[in-house]
């Protein structure tokens, strides 16, 4: 199905978490995963300005190597990181130009809008210079990533009807999880009309190796299928969808997208009951009841994160994997400007305002043990 003009299938490649070797990128191992990727019919890249490395990367295994017609190449501008002023943020896209060597981009990205980096690019003026770029034919469309709250996207797209499409983090597990909310997001996007492009429907590989009692629901369901196929095409099954970004690091992990994606046209009515019995599953986990409405960060005295410390703990206990439960930790709470779990002086305040009444010190005092957090 065409979208903005383009006639893209539905499995796109993430330059994230590209093979390395060492602290070097294996860019022999990527050359094989572009060939592999070209080679099934798939045309769809995305990278960044804040991919270290990534864009360069891209340039020697595809750009260097195809025909620029034959591929669609994305890259987005994060006003946020380190820009003071208009001229600091247009030099990344100068300066994406260059490192790509693509001579102009089919998909231009203002980098993960939402919370405090939404002002910059307004500040800046971006919007008006990614258009003028429009203009002068050196980018295609214009649209933006985003992982925060419905609200705030429908505010977005409210104000800046020329964003020809948005990316959102969108997965069977996040559906409906208050953290992240991925159904309102889609929704909103859908009542702009705008294009979606979906970006970790795999949850950072957390879906490819899921809770036993999940992984259980999609073997007998499907046995020749992994549980990463079965997550990825959740994504793609959404409509208005352009395409599903997965983050590949390995030709393991791109013979098996490439596997579930060659000639798929959607989840059956079967698939989709699999889907929502793997979702109760989830749901059948005992987690931590917060809902992020953040009415304990008003009355903390410390200015603790306490609804992303428990996001953390969550994707702990779901998927027990530590560093990257600990990486969701520094990055909801640290990175927010927040002070750690370990800074809780046991006030109580918190506990007096919580809606779901729970717990807080009791588990901010787990949080410190599991993640061995010091004030």
């Amino acid at each position: 199905m065409a979208y903005l003009g383009e006639e893209i299938r539905k499995l796109g490649f993430g330059l994230m978490r590209l093979p390395k070797k060492g602290e070097a990128f294996d860019l022999a191992q990527i050359c094989e995963m572009v060939d592999r990727f070209m080679a099934a019919g798939f045309t769809y890249f995305d990278t960044a300005w804040a991919y270290t490395g990534s864009e360069d990367a891209i340039r020697q295994a595809l750009v260097e190597r195809y025909p620029r017609e034959t591929f669609q190449l994305a890259t987005k501008n994060a006003a946020w990181i380190g820009c003071k002023t208009r001229e600091d943020a247009v030099s990344q896209f100068e300066t994406s130009l260059r490192q790509t060597g693509a001579g102009y981009f089919d998909f231009y990205l203002l980098h993960n809008l939402g919370e405090h980096r939404t002002h910059f690019f307004d500040d800046f003026d971006l919007w008006t210079y990614a258009l003028e770029k429009k203009r002068e034919g050196l980018i295609r469309h214009v649209g933006f990533s985003f992982h925060a709250t419905p609200e705030e996207l429908d505010d977005i797209l409210t104000k800046h009807p020329e964003a020809e499409f948005v990316q959102l983090q969108i997965n069977y597990a996040d559906w409906e999880n208050p953290a992240i909310q991925s159904r309102a997001c889609y929704e909103v996007a859908r009542k702009h009309g705008k294009p979606v492009v979906i970006m970790e429907p795999v949850k950072g590989g957390m879906l490819a190796n899921p809770p036993e009692s999940v992984a259980k629901i999609l073997r007998e369901a499907d046995p020749e299928l992994s549980p990463a196929a079965w997550a990825i095409r959740f994504a793609a099954s959404l409509p208005g969808v352009i395409t599903v970004l997965s983050g590949m690091s390995s030709l393991e992990q791109m013979d098996d997208n490439l596997s579930a994606m060659g000639n798929f046209t959607g989840l059956t009515d079967t698939q989709n009951r699999t889907i929502a019995k793997a979702q109760e599953a989830l749901r059948a986990i005992p987690l931590i009841p917060c809902t992020t409405c953040n009415y304990c960060a008003k009355v903390c005295p410390n200015d603790i994160g306490i609804s992303g410390t428990f996001t953390a703990m969550n994707l702990l206990t779901l998927y027990r994997d530590k560093e990257k439960a600990l990486g969701q930790e520094n990055w909801l709470v640290g990175g927010h400007g927040r002070k750690n779990a370990a800074n809780c002086v046991q006030c109580g305040a918190c506990e007096e305002v919580c809606p779901q009444h729970i717990s807080i010190r009791e588990e901010l005092a787990r949080a410190c043990e599991a993640f061995g957090l010091q004030a």
